[in-house]
């Protein structure tokens, strides 16, 4: 069942020796965002069961987020939520987090936490908008080893020790379980497109994020620093030897032109027709395609200004001496212009 709705190795970003950081155009006014306080936004659908899922479509940079809430006492979570970002004018808005949290208001949901499956380099995350703007500041929360990636980053932008501590409310170890009402989430470590990658199994729903995709697309990439094809397949394997009718919610969509946006599958379906992953392809073939296809690939186009901060949960760069955000962007510079 199916539910519907230039290259990064060979111009590498994270290199450190050459790159030199330039700032680039301060975020607009002086204020963190713009908020408006938005009509309540429409989930593409509403999945009933021991929890009930309010999944959310953020067009521009394809991203799914997910409401998921217990009925009976409206505690809730969400995973994965978006801030928006223009990188052309550096305005970030609320208008995506504005609407799901007018969602959630309008129907009374108490939302105890925010989990997001890893440091994201396509989007920024919202999480300590929503936060802000929640009732009881619910807890931000990633996988542990979200260490290893603040470790390679924070030189990279420039982030002192200071800058990178107690970011986070809790870091999650694989295979820890916590309840919102009478729902019991299980943590699930899924590494490969990122060392800190987390899933969420939620009764027989696991929230993915960027480990597999919808069957037809595959898998994600696992190019990025600390990623690797090995551990994509492990992780894939992982999610594939569940049972027959657990559905996998993914964390974007990129759709071949003959269909339009879905966000889930069963694990029958990522088991038979997974272009990357299904029966029969084995470890050795997953990492030949993989990393091919990962050497066609071009760096995400919101890459610097997602990572500076996604790492820290959300929060903004600190603020200039004139009170303006500016996001870092590291450059490479020849010889002959140094």
């Amino acid at each position: 069942m199916i539910f519907s709705l230039a290259t990064f190795r060979r111009f590498n970003p994270f290199s450190r020796p050459s790159l030199r950081l330039l700032p680039a155009p301060a975020i607009a006014g002086t204020r963190a965002y713009t908020h408006s306080h938005g009509v309540a936004a429409k989930p593409l659908q509403h999945h009933e069961g021991p929890a009930h899922v309010y999944p959310f479509f953020e067009p521009v940079t394809e991203t799914l987020q997910y409401v998921v809430v217990d009925p009976i006492s409206k505690e809730g979570v969400v995973i994965d939520p978006v801030l928006d970002y223009n990188p052309a004018s550096g305005e970030v808005t609320t208008q995506t987090a504005d609407g799901i949290l007018a969602f959630i208001k309008e129907n009374g949901f108490k939302i105890r936490r925010i989990l997001e499956t890893h440091a994201h380099a396509d989007h920024l995350t919202a999480s300590q908008f929503y936060k802000k703007y929640l009732p009881g500041e619910p807890l931000v929360c990633i996988g542990e080893r979200i260490k290893q990636v603040q470790k390679h980053f924070a030189p990279i932008y420039g982030f002192s020790d200071a800058d990178m501590a107690n970011n986070f409310d809790v870091l999650f170890k694989d295979g820890e379980k916590f309840k919102f009402g009478d729902v019991t989430c299980e943590v699930m470590h899924l590494p490969g497109h990122t060392p800190d990658h987390l899933g969420y199994l939620i009764g027989k729903r696991i929230f993915t994020g960027d480990s597999v995709f919808m069957p037809d697309v595959g898998s994600a990439r696992a190019d990025f620093p600390g990623g690797n094809a090995k551990d994509l397949y492990a992780s894939i394997s992982r999610l594939l030897s569940l049972p027959d009718d657990f559905e996998l919610f993914v964390g974007h969509d990129y759709p071949p032109p003959h269909r339009g946006h879905q966000y889930a599958a069963t694990v029958a379906s990522h088991r038979k027709e997974n272009k990357h992953g299904r029966e029969g392809i084995s470890e050795e073939e997953f990492i030949k395609l993989r990393e091919a296809r990962d050497r066609t690939l071009a760096a995400p186009r919101l890459l610097h200004p997602s990572l500076q901060v996604n790492i820290r949960a959300g929060k903004l760069p600190p603020a200039d001496a004139d009170g303006r955000v500016r996001m870092k962007i590291p450059v490479r510079v020849p010889a002959s212009m140094e």
